[in-house]
C-alpha cells in the first residue's frame, strides 16, 4: 500500500511540472500505458495473498481513477492556456478584406430552354427526349424526307454512316414517341442537334425544341393559339405575331412564324432587314404521310408540329448579335446573366 501511496504522490509531482500536452501525454503513457507503472500493479494482483487481494485492488483501480481524472483536469487547463497564447501572438485584423467565392451563374442558353420548358408544361405538354445519334429512318425517312429528296439539302448533316446520323432536328423524337403512344398526346422534346454550319448566327451545334400535339379534332387554330400564347409569355403580351405560308416535308400546311422586331419595335432597323419582323419558329400541321409512318389512321387523327431554335429565341431576348459568344466561356460575357 505504501508503494501505492507513493506512486500517487510522484504522479503529483509531476504532474505539476507538465507544461505542454506532449509532456502530458508521456506523463499518461508512463502511469497507464501498456507497461506503465499503475498498470504494472495490476498485472501483480495475482501475487498479493487472498486476503488482502480484495483491498489491493480496490486501492489500485481508486489510484488508476484518480490519474486518469487528474490527466484530463490539467489537459483542460494546458488547452486554455494555448487558447490564450493564441489570442495573444494571433491577433485577427478585422480591417483585412475578407475572401471572395465566385457564385456560378445558369447559362444563358439553358436559362432560357428552361424558361421555354416551363411554358409548355404549364400547358400541359410533357417531356420527352431521345438520343443524339440517330437513324436516318426517323431522322428523314419516317418525318416524309425519302432518300434523294431534295429537302435534306436544307439540312446540311453530319452522316456517322449511310444509316445513321447525328439527329438535325429533335423531330424524330416525334416519330419514337408516336410509334409507342396512341393520341390524345401534347409533347415537347429539347435537347442538342447538329448541324455542318457555322457563321455569327449558326454553330455545328445548338439547341432545338421540338412540339407536337395530336388528337381527334385539332386544327389550326390550336397551333396558333398555343405559338401566340407562347410568344407573349417569354417576350411580352404586346409583341405581334404573324405566320407567313412556308414549306416544311412533314407539315401541311406549314408556316414560319415572325415577332415584331424587339429592336426597332416594328419600324424597321439592320436586324430585321427593315422589314420590322423577326422569324422565330417554323410550324405546321402533321403531315398525313407522317401519320402512315407511324400507323395512324390519318382519316382519324389530326396534330400540329413547331420546331425552334433556342439560341436565336435566346439571341432576340437578350439582344445578342453572336451566336459564338454562347460558346466562347467569356466570364464578362456570362456574368451578364
Amino acid at each position: 500500500m505504501e508503494v501505492l501511496l507513493s506512486l500517487r504522490d510522484s504522479f503529483h509531482k509531476e504532474s505539476e511540472s507538465v507544461t505542454s500536452l506532449p509532456e502530458l501525454q508521456q506523463l499518461k503513457v508512463k502511469y497507464l500505458g501498456k507497461k506503465g507503472l499503475v498498470t504494472e500493479k495490476l498485472k501483480t494482483l495475482s501475487a498479493i495473498a487472498p486476503e488482502h487481494r480484495p483491498a489491493y485492488g480496490k486501492t489500485v483501480n481508486e489510484l488508476k481513477q484518480h490519474i486518469e481524472q487528474e490527466i484530463i483536469r490539467v489537459e483542460l487547463l494546458l488547452k486554455q492556456e494555448e487558447y490564450k497564447k493564441s489570442i495573444l501572438t494571433e491577433a485577427l485584423d478585422v480591417t483585412l478584406p475578407g475572401k471572395y467565392t465566385p457564385f456560378g451563374r445558369e447559362h444563358p442558353i439553358h436559362k432560357v430552354l428552361s424558361e421555354i420548358t416551363g411554358i409548355f408544361s404549364s400547358m400541359g405538354f410533357e417531356v420527352e427526349e431521345g438520343p443524339e445519334v440517330e437513324l436516318d429512318y426517323y431522322n428523314f425517312e419516317a418525318l416524309n424526307i425519302p432518300k434523294n429528296h431534295p429537302a435534306r439539302d436544307m439540312q446540311d448533316t453530319f452522316y456517322i454512316s449511310d444509316e445513321v446520323v447525328l439527329r438535325t432536328h429533335t423531330s424524330p423524337v416525334q416519330i419514337r414517341v408516336m410509334e409507342k403512344r396512341k393520341p390524345p398526346l401534347k409533347i415537347i422534346a429539347p435537347g442538342k442537334v447538329y448541324r455542318c454550319d457555322a457563321d455569327i448566327s449558326h454553330t455545328p451545334m445548338f439547341h432545338q425544341v421540338e412540339g407536337f400535339m395530336v388528337d381527334t379534332d385539332i386544327a389550326f387554330s390550336d397551333l396558333k393559339g398555343v405559338l401566340q400564347l407562347f410568344i407573349h409569355s417569354m417576350f411580352s403580351a404586346e409583341t405581334p405575331v404573324r405566320f407567313r405560308p412556308s414549306y416544311f416535308p412533314f407539315t401541311e400546311p406549314s408556316a414560319e412564324v415572325d415577332i415584331g422586331c424587339i429592336f426597332c419595335s416594328g419600324k424597321g432597323c439592320r436586324v430585321c432587314k427593315q422589314t420590322g419582323w423577326l422569324e422565330i419558329l417554323g410550324a405546321g400541321m402533321i403531315h398525313p404521310r407522317v401519320f402512315e409512318y407511324v400507323g395512324y389512321n390519318p382519316e382519324m387523327y389530326t396534330g400540329f408540329a413547331f420546331g425552334m431554335g433556342v439560341e436565336r429565341i435566346t439571341m432576340l431576348k437578350f439582344g445578342i448579335d453572336d451566336i459564338r459568344l454562347f460558346f466562347e466561356n467569356d466570364l464578362r460575357f456570362l456574368r451578364q446573366f
